[in-house]
């Protein structure tokens, strides 16, 4: 077998013999992959424990990868399915998500008119066999090349439902799942429309447009348009472009993107009429907002065209390519950054455990808008009125993450007679969740109570004066009463979130999406701007 020394030198050759130079870095690379393949050879032949070489593999270019930036990622063939997904808006499965929770992985959400959806099965649903194999401890990384598969092919799971004793055997039939990238439009109040854009995924721009038309068609005196694309992580970029040319002019560049290679430099303009460039137009963002999301909303904001609402995005500058690396796997690498009109590019300059973080206002540099607003480079797009996040705080992302509002649902809708209705719906059982937090043994420790306990054992020290442990534990106390205050501080949102969480196991995206705005002050705060002509135009104004 040829080592890869000698295909290196066969390689440089055939760039021109003698002409060609073998420069230092060439020969790095080259001297690094022959030390790569031997380790991976030697590791294979000689380590004491059998070593899958596929596991061992992945492992080293995912360390490698990771290395770089959060967004240059490679995909195995049992990951290819994700790829489709992007690019294609589709994969071939069962149409639902899965997490494990507890002992056993758990459907978390299923699609309207999916196979999952089909064959019955419900949120909630433990999965406790696979095809005759036990799915104890398996993890949604573990199951996704064994869910997904050729459409028409089956799939038997043992399923454990709540409140019922016996399992029950459900068979599924796999087919191609697409994921509605608008899962709700409509007139909401007060001549005011409404656009949820959830990904930016093949016919975003088409589902758009289609959806702005039908707004017209059921309110032909609309006044305004909210355009959310908060928790919206990107996708295309040509779909973002086009979402662009439908709110502005023809001929407009919106985005460029510069790479080390000059020659690989280009330029993105508008190619159409817009579709409307006069409506009133509100972008709703978060800090999940990003990439494609905040071109749509940082060209908005430098052209004008548009106001911003909610909190900073996330800080995601940076373009992906996706390159074949033979045997069904690819590789997304970061190849360029993007700029919108202004000039500036939106991406964070720091990095903290995978996650941006962002600089002082005072360390970015500033670029102005079409109408010389001041707008800043560098951490996201900062809207042009901030609110705070309304259930963004440590109490309700511990009860997320510890999946005690999605478990508690699940308790609550095996009870349920009748079947709610989505925008409508009122959840009036406060008490029962606190007894179920209860019950559930729910610790929840607050940033205060983390600072306390690192005082704690600074204390520890027999020397320390008896009147400051005394002072610790008093302290202690009052945290623990404030903690049972927070919960009932935080119960509207806590409440609206269980209200969307019920909705959704029967009515889906779309149901989940009409109960989310009939509750949301950054939704009333823009109705509010667009329904008052005067103060949407004074935002424009430079100050």
């Amino acid at each position: 077998m040829r080592s890869i020394k000698t295909i290196a030198i066969i390689l440089l050759i055939g760039f021109g013999g003698s002409a060609f130079v073998y420069t230092n870095r060439e020969f790095e690379i080259t001297k690094n992959l022959e030390i790569f393949a031997n380790l991976y050879r030697e590791l294979n032949s000689n380590y004491v424990d059998d070593i899958a070489p596929g596991t061992l593999m992945k492992t080293g270019i995912d360390a490698m990868v990771k290395s770089l930036d959060p967004y240059t990622v490679y995909w195995s063939e049992s990951q290819i399915e994700g790829y489709k997904y992007l690019t294609r808006g589709k994969y071939d499965g069962i149409g639902a998500a899965i997490k494990l929770i507890g002992d056993y992985p758990t459907i978390t959400e299923s699609f309207k008119k999916s196979p999952a959806a089909e064959s019955g099965l419900k949120i909630g649903d433990q999965l406790i066999a696979i095809d005759g194999q036990d799915a104890k401890g398996r993890t949604s990384e573990d199951l996704r090349a064994v869910m997904r598969g050729v459409p028409g092919s089956q799939l038997e799971l043992t399923v454990k439902r709540p409140g019922q004793k016996n399992t029950m055997t459900i068979t599924v039939t796999r087919g191609e799942i697409s994921v509605p990238n608008v899962p709700y439009s409509g007139v909401i109040r007060d001549h005011i429309g409404y656009i949820s854009l959830t990904t930016f995924t093949p016919k975003a721009s088409a589902n758009v447009l289609k959806a702005l038309r039908n707004l017209y068609t059921e309110d032909p005196d609309l006044e305004g348009v909210i355009l959310d694309l908060r928790d919206n992580g990107g996708g295309l970029l040509r779909e973002a472009i086009n979402i662009c040319n439908i709110f502005v002019d023809k001929g407009l560049e919106v985005v460029s993107t510069r790479s080390k290679v000059k020659t690989r430099d280009q330029h993105f303009k508008t190619n159409k009429p817009a579709e409307d460039k006069d409506i009133r137009l509100a972008v709703l963002i978060n800090n999940r907002s990003a990439s494609a999301s905040e071109i749509v909303s940082g060209v908005m904001q430098d052209l004008d065209r548009g106001v911003l609402i909610g909190q900073q995005s996330y800080g995601k500058g940076l373009v992906q390519n996706t390159y074949d690396l033979g045997y069904n796997s690819k590789a997304k690498i970061t190849t360029s950054k993007y700029y919108i009109p202004s000039g500036r590019c939106i991406q964070a300059v720091r990095y903290k455990d995978g996650k941006p973080v962002h600089i002082p206002d005072d360390q970015r540099q500033v670029f102005y808008t079409k109408n010389g607003r001041k707008v800043l480079d560098g951490g996201g797009v900062k809207p042009d009125i901030s609110l705070d996040a309304h259930d963004d705080t440590k109490l309700i992302n511990d009860l997320r993450h510890q999946n005690l509002i999605f478990g508690y649902v699940t308790e609550y809708c095996s009870k349920l007679s009748q079947e709610p209705k989505a925008g409508t719906y009122t959840f009036d059982d406060w008490q029962g969740f606190l007894d179920y937090l209860e019950a559930q043994d729910f610790e929840y420790k607050s940033e205060l109570e983390e600072h306390i306990d690192d005082l704690q054992e600074l204390s520890d020290d027999p020397k320390t004066d008896q009147s400051v442990l005394t002072a610790i534990n008093k302290l202690k106390e009052s945290i623990r009463q404030s903690k049972k205050n927070e919960l009932e501080a935080q119960r509207k949102t806590i409440s609206g979130i269980i209200e969307q969480e019920i909705i959704s196991r029967y009515h889906y995206r779309t149901g989940k999406t009409i109960q989310a705005i009939s509750h949301d002050p950054e939704i009333d705060k823009a109705i509010e701007i667009l329904t008052d002509s005067e103060a949407y135009d004074k935002i424009f104004v430079p100050k």
